[in-house]
């Protein structure tokens, strides 16, 4: 009896020695399976008794599922309450603002250990999208940007439900109204919102890049957004030339042959993006050029844009021969 009670005070302590170890519990198995996993991974000693304590401490069969990590001869009284609490494993994924579904689905797939073109058939896969809630026939534009932090192992379907309901908090009821106060959907708000996150380089600009949008489609212009004929492209060009737009004259996304708006959402965007929409610039501008440090020039007339475009022109010749060059002269 002294020896059992030894043994159970070294087992019921300690922190554990060597590298941690990665125990997965999963979904429906048995307290008795655990601990048999738990010994043959030399975490823990005595199977039979970790059972036994488990089972008098009320723990056994509060155990959650999981992945995790323990040292060889971590205590009993630690392991259960990592197991019990669900101190599993995670791991991070970052969908940053403007993304769509084409760099989204390797992000997903990394964290998943699947391939990334089985990810972005998920996230086209229109019965998904309806089962999810959303307004159109794929997910673009409704994978909400941000952070996450996942249980390692969570499966695909639980990363993009979870996405997916992000954005439908973003999605207020106040949100809502003012869209319905402005005659837009929701679709048309996250559609217009994607092409002013993909134009802003500049988040306080957004508005003002709106009210372009808006005093375009006002009087029946062409939208002329570049984002939506790189979507079509499907490759991002720093710069867009004429061939490059004609190449895709057909295509639905060519806002330069097509008025009124896109399909739909060309990325992600973010709440700020879908606010500027909502909540634009009373400016009647009615043309935006980039200069270089990313900033716009905003004008009403064609005549003002040409001069705004000459000039940010100018700016990007006068950067460039500004810029250090290498020396190619060699040393003696």
């Amino acid at each position: 009896m002294p020896a059992l009670l030894l043994l159970l005070a070294l087992a019921c302590t300690g922190e554990g020695t060597g590298d941690p170890v990665r125990v997965h519990v999963p979904v429906g198995a048995s307290f008795s399976q655990v601990a048999d996993s738990l010994e043959a991974k030399g975490i823990v000693r005595a199977a039979p008794l970790f059972k036994l304590y488990a089972r008098a401490t009320g723990d056994a069969a509060r155990v959650k599922p999981g992945t995790y990590a323990f040292r060889a001869g971590t205590g009993w009284k630690t392991v259960l309450h990592s197991l019990v609490s669900g101190d599993v494993l995670t791991d991070r994924i970052v969908i940053p603002e403007g993304w769509n579904l084409a760099g989204i689905a390797p992000r997903i797939a990394a964290l998943t250990g699947q391939d990334a073109d089985s990810i972005l058939a998920m996230l086209t896969d229109s019965a998904r999208a309806r089962a999810l809630g959303v307004p159109g026939p794929t997910l673009e534009g409704y994978l909400y940007p941000a952070t996450y932090t996942f249980p390692i192992g969570v499966p695909a379907d639980t990363i993009i439900a979870r996405m997916v309901n992000t954005y439908r908090a973003v999605w207020t009821p106040e949100r809502r109204a003012r869209a319905d106060s402005m005659g837009l959907d929701e679709r048309e708000v996250v559609t217009l919102a994607s092409i002013v996150e993909k134009e802003a380089r500049i988040a306080s600009e957004m508005p003002t890049i709106a009210a372009v949008y808006h005093n375009r489609l006002r009087i029946g212009m062409p939208l002329q957004a570049d984002p939506t004929v790189q979507y079509a492209l499907g490759v991002h060009r720093e710069r867009l030339l004429y061939a490059a737009i004609d190449s895709v004259a057909d295509n639905p996304y060519n806002t330069y042959r097509n008025r009124g708006l896109p399909p739909g959402p060309i990325a992600s965007p973010s709440a700020r993006a879908i606010d500027a929409v909502l909540a634009p610039d009373s400016a009647r501008y009615l043309y935006f050029v980039a200069r270089p440090d990313g900033s716009h020039v905003f004008t009403r007339s064609l005549a003002e844009h040409n001069r705004a475009k000459a000039a940010a022109q100018r700016e990007r010749a006068a950067a460039r021969n500004a810029a250090p060059r290498a020396d190619t002269t060699g040393t003696p």
